[in-house]
Order: structure tokens, then sequence, then C-alpha cells
């Protein structure tokens, strides 16, 4: 077999580079004036003569910084190894189970500044964004293409949307994803990749395909906070798209919005109006996620959902939906007085199994479990000083990169998605491959 002549240019400058970067540390430690003139760590900022007077000085900057560039680029593109997956938020058993939140008082403090990682659940809100669409148990994805009508598909994206909806945990938060972080998973003929494609403000995309079932989905999601005194409420900006490519039917959605409630009760329940549209097929529907009460103002449960479908040009209601999003929702047809199960939450997101590494030599390094990694280790062995200092790492590892994009003028891009602003000045994300590979994580059968 012959070489790569580009692999082998490629090693041989970082060989040199390497070579001159170790005598010229020799040199530098030498001479410890130098160092000093040059003020400390100065020299890594190419561009300029460090010393006007000396062109050698400058000549060693930009050899440093070279070397220093194919160093990070040559471990960038070697695989990541190190994962820590986590039972993904369900019903019964799954993260809750496992991983229990501190006492009362330290998850009020847990909701103000940066938190420490005794409040952090062992995961990034990316790996809780994609465990909404591939951690499930009875498929409701799959019914939305499999459809014989266009109300009956509509009916089950209305299931489906119900199903992301997953138990919250108070005084527990995952991981503000770091720029550029990327999760994806596997789960049978479906590949999902999400990508964190802002840090301020937080923005995560979504990109998901089923080449079997002709499903696409494509989501943007910006949390917003909102301060109500006695409550916090995380509103969820951006829409999450979903393509039905064998109909062509694409489903428009809102998500609800999280509300931690502080006094005279703590919790944490999803609140708020959900509406779902499908131009295609003229059909629309309009959720609402709200606490019930059964006398005065007490009782009753804080995860109920109701609304209904209708045609859009006429507003003609053609079914009520009512029941609880963590046991039965029902769909009534206003006709016929017909009521049947349109979303079982027991099926639906009881039991799900944790993702395995499957194929660790694909793995990007900017995977969510690889990049957390060692802070959720730290967490699950209750190794709360170790976690902490992993935390901070990761923390000041980007502002590290940050502080190098400002000072050179680079502009950062998502490598899989591309941002723009709407009319209203909120994010919209597009990926920019037309369908996502399989993943080297993938959901047990």
């Amino acid at each position: 077999m012959g070489h790569d002549p580009l692999v082998n240019a490629r090693d041989i400058r970082i060989s040199v580079a390497a070579s001159c970067h170790s005598i010229l540390r020799t040199c530098l430690s030498v001479s410890f004036h130098i160092h000093t003139v040059l003020g400390g760590d100065a020299w890594v900022r190419a561009g300029y003569p460090f010393v006007s007077s000396t062109q050698v000085i400058a000549i060693i900057g930009v050899i440093l910084i070279k070397n220093k560039r194919l160093q990070d680029e040559a471990a960038a593109e070697r695989p990541a190894t190190t994962a820590v997956l986590t039972p993904p938020l369900s019903l019964e058993g799954g993260l809750a189970a496992e991983h229990r939140p501190p006492n009362l008082l330290r998850r009020v403090l847990s909701l103000f500044g940066n938190l420490p990682p005794l409040f952090n659940m062992p995961k990034s809100q990316l790996q809780c964004y994609g465990e909404a669409v591939y951690c499930i148990g009875e498929d409701y994805l799959n019914k939305c293409a499999k459809g014989k009508s266009s109300l009956e598909r509509f009916a089950s994206v209305v299931a489906w949307s119900i199903s992301t909806t997953r138990p919250a945990l108070f005084g527990q938060a995952p991981f503000n994803p770091v720029l550029g972080e990327t999760h994806h998973v596997s789960r049978g003929s479906l590949n999902v990749l999400l990508e964190q494609v802002s840090h301020h403000p937080p923005v995560s995309a979504l990109h998901a395909t089923d080449a079997t079932e002709n499903v696409e989905l494509i989501w943007c999601h910006k949390p917003v906070p909102r301060f109500h005194g006695a409550s916090v409420e995380a509103v969820i900006k951006g829409k999450r798209h979903l393509k039905l490519l064998k109909f062509c039917e694409n489903y428009e959605m809102d998500s609800p919005n999280l509300l931690i409630k502080l006094l005279p009760t703590t919790g944490a329940d999803w609140v708020g109006d959900v509406s779902i549209r499908c131009k295609d097929s003229g059909l629309e529907a309009d959720l609402c996620y709200y606490k019930s009460h059964v006398f005065l103002g007490f009782g009753g449960s804080s995860k109920s959902v109701r609304g209904k479908i209708l045609h859009s040009k006429t507003l003609k209601t053609i079914y009520e939906i009512d029941g609880q999003w963590d046991r039965i929702v029902k769909l009534k047809d206003v006709h016929s007085g017909e009521v049947t199960v349109l979303y079982d939450a027991k099926k639906a997101i009881s039991g799900l199994k944790t993702p395995i590494l499957q194929a660790p030599q694909n793995m990007w390094p900017t995977e969510s479990a690889t990049v957390w990694s060692e802070v959720s280790q730290a967490i699950l062995n209750k190794e709360w000083g170790k976690a902490s200092a992993a935390k901070q790492n990761v923390e000041e590892k980007q502002r590290k990169l940050q502080r190098e994009r400002k000072s050179s003028g680079e502009l950062w891009v998502p490598k899989h998605f591309t941002v723009t602003h709407t009319k209203d000045n909120e994010w919209d994300c597009s990926p920019l491959e037309q369908s996502v590979p399989p993943a080297p994580i993938i959901v047990p059968p």
C-alpha cells in the first residue's frame, strides 16, 4: 500500500515543529531574562514582533504557535474512547432512582449562581434533549409514519409530542453544554445528532433521521429564564419540526416550559401552551400543560394536559384531549363521543434502557459523554472535590479557547448546522447534511 502524501507531510511538519519547539524552549529556559521581557506567556500571541530589535524572538513565537496548532489539530483528530453514560430520566427507575438529589435546603440554594457538581445530574443538557427522542418504550415516532390518514397521523404526532415530556428533578440540573459540544446516538434505524451552536445564550440544535421510516426531526431550543418571585420559569424558545417524508407532511410544534417552584411548596413541573401545526394537512392542535385542582385550589395533579385537534380553516374541533402526561391521555371524538387512549406514559417512558458505547473508535472528542466523563464519574462516585476540579477544568478550557478566538479574530461556526435569525430575532438552525450517520453510541434493543 502507498502512503498518503498529505498525511506524511502533516506528520513531518509536526515532527519538525516539535523538534524546534524542544530546542527553543531549552534556549528560553537558559535565558530567563528573555522570558521576562516577553511578559510571561505573551509570546503565544502570533503576528506581532515580540522584541522589535530581535527578529529571532518573533520567529520563535511563530514556530511555537504553529507547533501548538498542529498538536491541537492532531489531538482533535484522535478518537475519544472515554465516555460515561447514565440512565435516562424516566417515569419509573432510571436516573432519579440511582442518583438521589441533595436535601431540600441545598436544592433551593442550587437554583442560584453557578452550580457546584453536588447539584448537577451526571449528564449534559444535550443528552436530556436527545433522550426525549431516542429513549422510548413504545415507539410513538414510528406510529406517526404508519398512519393511514392525515388525521390518524396527526393524532400520532400529538401523542409523540407528549412522549417527549419527561419527569424533571427539582434541585438537579444538567451540565450547560460547552460551545461545539455534540451528542450522537442511534436507536435502530433512527440516528440522532445534537450540537451546541451557542453558549451565550445557550442554543441547542438537533437533527435526527430514520431512513427506514422516512422520518426527519429538526429542533432548535433556547431556554430563557423568567423570574416570578416564588418561582422560576424556563421558557423554551425555538421550534420543533417533524417531517413525514413519505407523505410530504411537515409538523411544527412548541415545547412546554419548565416551572421551578420555591414557595409555598417546592417542585418542578412542565407548564404552558403548546401548538402543533401541519399546513400540508390543514390540521392543528392546541395543548395546555397545567396543574389541576380538586377542591378550593388544593389537590389534583401537577402533570395535567388538555387540548383539542381542529381544522385550521374552519377552527372546527374534531377531538378533545384530556389526561395526565405521566399517566394516561385520552382522545374524545366530539361527533361520536367515542373515547380512546391517545398516550400511555407507562408504556412510553417507563423502564427505559441506558445507551451504550458500541464503537469507541468512532466517537468524537466533542461528544457530551466524553466532555463531561470525568465530572459525571466523580458525581456518581460522590467524589465532590474531584468533580468540582474536573468541572472547573472543562469550563476553563472553554474560556481559554474563547480568549484565543477573540485574540486572533476568529469567528466560531457550528460544524453540523447553519444558524440564522428570524424576523423576531429568534434562532433558527438547519442541518448541513441531509441525513445523520449511524452513531458510535446506541440504545440496546
